[in-house]
């Protein structure tokens, strides 16, 4: 489960404090696909980073099953992170120099105490995400040599690499044609299926209606849910 209580956020830009998160609270159940929709700046973005452990709220609590994200040292933080969430974004941030295949392994760098054996099966894994995925005659690429909707499938694999209890994803669509929108949309509705917990942010309400619950935000704050 995914908890997040009274959680606070604000930025100062030209000496004016701006409100990104106005003492938000949502739960989230395992097995959930939730859509956060609202228009660009209304901070849909910035709960996404506040939930995945990667932006510091000012105050409220963020908690995965039974783990404060921010009560643990960054180290232990990234370590969760790691482990147990995985991002995908609407720019994909694969790495230019890497292949298919070690763009997607690049995810289990971040873990600690792999052995030989975890290795093998973790390349495993990935050569299964990248046939499922229709990248097979695509291993060896760069992502320049990729197109768009198969950077995202690449960056979706990755996310998907260390089977993640929690899913976050920022506006993965954006840059997609039709067809590719379907596919990624598709994937996190099946990882929430598998008992996975998927959050994702967009204005786009035809993307939204693939998750089973839809959650609205203005001005930093949850206006409704259904």
């Amino acid at each position: 489960m995914l908890e997040l209580n009274r959680v606070k956020k604000t930025y100062t830009h030209k000496n004016q404090q701006i409100f990104a998160l106005r003492q938000v609270t949502l739960q989230v159940d395992k097995g959930s696909f939730v859509a956060i929709c609202g228009p660009s700046g209304c901070g849909k973005s910035t709960l996404l980073f506040a939930a995945g452990g990667l932006l510091k709220p000012d105050s409220g609590i963020v908690k995965i099953e039974e783990t404060n994200l921010y009560m643990i040292s960054a180290d232990q933080r990234a370590q969760y992170r790691a482990i147990k969430i995985g991002f995908v974004f609407q720019q994909f941030h694969l790495v230019p120099y890497l292949n298919v295949l070690d763009n997607i392994l690049a995810a289990s760098l971040a873990l600690e105490g792999i052995n030989q054996q975890m290795k093998v099966n973790l390349r495993n894994r990935a050569l299964e995400l990248i046939e499922h995925f229709g990248l097979i005659d695509r291993l060896l690429h760069v992502p320049s040599k990729l197109s768009t909707g198969e950077r995202q499938r690449t960056a979706l694999a990755r996310a998907l690499l260390n089977q993640p209890r929690l899913l976050l994803a920022d506006e993965p669509t954006g840059n997609l044609d039709d067809e590719n929108t379907e596919m990624v949309c598709q994937h996190l509705a099946t990882h929430a299926d598998n008992g996975g917990i998927v959050l994702l942010a967009t204005h786009d309400q035809r993307v939204a209606s693939y998750a089973r619950n839809i959650v609205q935000m203005s001005d930093g704050a949850i206006s409704t849910g259904t």
